[in-house]
């Protein structure tokens, strides 16, 4: 017994705040949202368990089928925008642009909207998208003699999946550039010398390369996507009506809005059930146990 403590007694003090941390920070908020997501919980912060019937709620709200449908719609093309529009930017700022310093100050000046707080950032696209002349898209439209349009009414699907995977790109394409970087050049120059295009040298040697930090961004971005919403919040507050509402906004709307705190824990802890089993699939889909396996070169 006296072994065994004494081995463990180093990596609990290093470890053991860290732990706490995580627990406080991470576990214990998601075992709170589980009980409170089966209660009746209101305003007045009284409540009495009352089984599947908020979940039952939500299987019957007229609007669910409309709000699921953004989220899909939402984390998909978001999605898409934040892994493959960062992967290119990172490509674009390592392997064709040679030169460190350039690099460096392209991806310096596309980080700047991601350490601006979100309030300038959503102004910035609301000056964009103003639905009066001086707005930046009808300013454009004005050239062409065309008349203004309300782009954050008629488009606001579109509007907010630009905004949230213009600024998602960037921490993309920190992780892409990296990686890239650690590539060794000598597998660049034997493929140019063998003749490959870049085409094949991005398809044979690049993204096999970033196989490892192209599920890590994924999987992080499509976490973050599933939770946030404020600047769907900033831009639109999820209209009109439910047009650009989510289920992250929804969550926080039942809550901090219509004060049924009971029904926003269940929305939330569908949100925390989904997250797992898109980290399981992605997992079993970049087929990590072989990744994280030990080397078979004896």
């Amino acid at each position: 017994m006296g072994t065994v403590l004494k081995r463990w007694k180093l990596p609990a003090i290093m470890l053991g705040p860290f732990v706490i941390l995580i627990f406080l920070f991470f576990f214990l908020p998601v075992i709170l949202i589980a009980i409170i997501a089966f209660t009746n919980m209101d305003s007045a912060m009284n409540w009495t368990f009352n089984g599947l019937t908020n979940f039952h709620k939500l299987v019957t709200d007229p609007n669910i089928v409309q709000i699921i449908k953004n989220t899909v719609l939402y984390l998909g093309f978001t999605l898409l925008i934040n892994v493959g529009f960062g992967l290119a930017l990172g490509i674009l700022t390592t392997y064709f642009v040679q030169k460190e310093s350039v690099g460096l100050v392209f991806r310096t000046i596309w980080m700047l909207p991601r350490i601006s707080p979100p309030v300038v950032y959503a102004l910035l696209w609301l000056w964009f998208f103003d639905p009066s002349a001086y707005g930046v898209l009808n300013s454009l439209r004005a050239l062409v003699h065309m008349s203004p349009v309300d782009w954050l009414t008629t488009h606001p699907m579109t509007a907010i999946i630009l905004a949230n995977g213009v600024i998602g790109a960037s921490y993309g394409m920190i992780i892409f550039s990296s990686a890239i970087k650690s590539i060794p050049r000598d597998l660049f120059q034997a493929a140019m010398v063998d003749g490959a295009s870049h085409w094949a040298i991005i398809r044979d040697i690049i993204v096999p390369a970033v196989r490892w930090p192209l599920m890590f961004v994924t999987l992080w971005q499509f976490l973050s996507l599933l939770t946030s919403y404020e600047y769907i919040l900033l831009l639109t507050k999820g209209g009109p009506l439910f047009d650009s509402e989510v289920l992250a906004l929804y969550s926080f709307h039942s809550a901090f809005k219509n004060f049924e705190f009971g029904y926003g824990a269940a929305v939330s802890l569908v949100l925390v059930i989904v997250a797992l089993l898109f980290s399981f699939v992605m997992w079993k889909f970049f087929r990590m146990e072989k990744m994280l396996g030990s080397s078979k070169i004896e």
